[in-house]
């Protein structure tokens, strides 16, 4: 699922949260009413995401709020936010309220741009930008393994996928170009032909899209929505990257590769990691 939502304010509009849990609202340091909140429709979790701007100069930061079941994503963000803190850039985790039903994320704002916009104004040197991009893939793929306590495994996404179908969860509409027309069913089964990737696990974040990542002063800032972050398939990064590429070039899909080391594409483990993302 190829996106290409901002997460500075083009696809934002004028709104704030109807309730905002004392411990979050003390770590803003400000009276609400003295903020600019934008509520932001990027994210796939179902969270609702608010911008939140102090006009008299203070930091920007973003409040993600979920309930139910997308609180517990919520959750695990914090949780992940948390350990990755001092390990790769990452947004500082400023509060954090769980609530019965409800779960608050507070973080500071990174700076720059996401990849997405960068790429598409068209006005850099793309080929650079990728390179950059894939030394920080390197960092989070370089973190020692056996110190990560999150299972972002195939056989772990896999059990969620297939309760996502069978929930009635999985959004057809949004599938990737090639499978339009397809529903839930039709990806799962085409997933079961391919072999399940066994390489050695690294340390994934999960959702490597070109909207998840930060680019500042020509190097990335930081990489954010990290709830999916565990111990996977390296492809399961390079899989959606490469696939977020392909809306910019086969060029930059190439360079990446290369970049990574990879030489060639391994089309299966792509094929596997990308009709998998189709199911969350």
């Amino acid at each position: 699922m190829t996106r290409g939502a901002t997460v500075d304010g083009s696809r934002e509009s004028p709104c704030s949260p109807p309730h905002v849990p004392p411990c979050v609202a003390e770590a803003l340091r400000a009276a609400r009413d003295a903020l600019a909140w934008t509520l932001s429709s990027v994210g796939q979790s179902g969270a609702a995401v608010w911008r939140v701007r102090d006009p008299r100069g203070g930091p920007d930061h973003y409040l993600k709020h979920g309930t139910g079941d997308v609180a517990e994503a919520v959750r695990e963000e914090a949780a992940r936010l948390r350990w990755l803190a001092g390990r790769v850039a990452v947004p500082e985790l400023i509060a954090f309220a769980d609530e019965a039903d409800a779960a608050w994320l507070l973080t500071a704002a990174l700076p720059g741009l996401t990849a997405w916009e960068v790429l598409d104004a068209g006005d850099v040197d793309a080929g650079a930008v990728v390179d950059a991009i894939a030394a920080c893939l390197h960092e989070w793929h370089a973190l020692a393994p056996q110190d990560c306590p999150f299972d972002a495994s195939a056989t772990q996404r896999l059990a969620a996928a297939r309760a996502r179908i069978d929930a009635g969860l999985v959004d057809a509409d949004d599938f990737d170009p090639e499978r339009t027309g397809w529903n839930a069913e039709q990806v799962w089964d085409a997933l079961a032909a391919l072999p399940l990737p066994s390489a050695p696990p690294v340390v994934s974040h999960g959702d490597f899209s070109l909207d998840n990542i930060l680019i500042a002063d020509g190097g990335v800032s930081g990489c954010i929505d990290v709830g999916r972050a565990g111990l996977a398939d390296r492809y399961q990064d390079i899989a959606i990257l490469w696939n977020c590429l392909g809306e910019f070039g086969p060029h930059l899909q190439s360079r990446l590769l290369a970049a990574l080391g990879e030489g060639s594409r391994d089309r299966a483990r792509i094929d596997f990691h990308l009709l998998l993302d189709e199911l969350f």
